[in-house]
């Protein structure tokens, strides 16, 4: 049978170069999404658009409180006060790396914020994962390209990850005290029969894993057997990463990019928008971070 399918409808058109990081702030009711290439943090709620530029790439954020989020740029991890737009450095991340910028990112039910990086040409294995965690920076995963699908089952049980040049995104089991990978990761999706690039994912409630596939135009909702059970559709090809969000939590939100694109390729005139789909799966509240 085939999977039911959705059409996305925009929901903000600003035009990133490289859309990603999307967050939805539990208080606030906001998305918050980044344009990675243009130093950029947005927002947007239902009766506000704000835009904040930075000197540096950032690429991914989780919210600390109501007016307080932790922001991953390319050489340290940030504090952003969202009413006055004040950052303040709280520590490195990959600071004697000059080649290298933050990338896909979310926060752990522990509190602590999962955070890739890669080459800023994507160089082959120039990247890595890691975890900002009670005011230190551990490096969980090195020799990565394109550092994605970082996200965490509900159960709380396992994380998952890709590197997108793979094809494959992979599951690490989680120590249930402090979240702490245990084990090897092992191959939970492998697409690369399908030729798909995993790009960003958020799991739902019910352990189902919302995958954007760059290149392909959607996002895929993929069953833990790893069947595909629904996909949405946006007009552009280059889908990089979803969140939940809304009153009921029932918004899937995704960003786009225009990155590689030219002018007379199918659907870069709505490349780099930001689109959203009621999908009728319920996600989970984005975890608070702990500083």
């Amino acid at each position: 049978m085939e999977p039911a399918t959705l059409t996305a409808r925009v929901f903000d058109a600003t035009r990133c170069e490289l859309g990603e990081g999307p967050l939805w702030h539990p208080t606030r009711q906001a998305l918050f999404w980044f344009d990675i290439l243009g130093k950029r943090l947005l927002m947007r709620s239902r009766e506000t658009f704000l835009q904040w530029l930075f000197d540096d790439i950032v690429s991914a954020a989780g919210w600390v409180d109501d007016d307080t989020l932790l922001i991953a740029s390319e050489r340290a991890f940030l504090t952003f006060d969202i009413v006055s737009g004040a950052r303040k450095t709280l520590m490195p991340l990959d600071a004697d790396n000059e080649a290298t910028r933050s990338n896909d990112g979310r926060a752990d039910p522990w509190g602590g914020f999962w955070i890739g990086t890669m080459g800023k040409g994507a160089e082959s294995g120039a990247g890595g994962i890691h975890r900002c965690y009670r005011g230190s920076v551990t490096t969980l995963f090195s020799g990565i390209t394109i550092p994605n699908a970082i996200a965490f089952a509900p159960d709380r049980s396992f994380a998952s990850f890709a590197d997108t040049v793979t094809g494959k995104v992979m599951r690490i089991g989680l120590d249930a005290s402090d979240g702490t990978p245990v084990g090897e990761p092992e191959v939970f999706l492998d697409l690369t029969g399908e030729g798909r690039n995993p790009d960003g994912a958020v799991f739902d409630t019910d352990g189902r894993l919302w995958l954007a596939e760059w290149g392909s135009s959607r996002v895929a909702c993929y069953a833990p057997d790893g069947s595909v059970q629904q996909v949405v559709e946006a007009s552009t090809p280059h889908t990089s990463c979803p969140a939940f969000g809304g009153e009921d939590m029932q918004e899937l939100f995704i960003t786009t990019a225009r990155e590689h694109m030219k002018p007379d390729d199918a659907g870069f005139d709505d490349a780099g928008q930001t689109y959203t789909a009621r999908v009728g799966a319920t996600g989970q509240k984005e975890h608070k971070v702990t500083l």
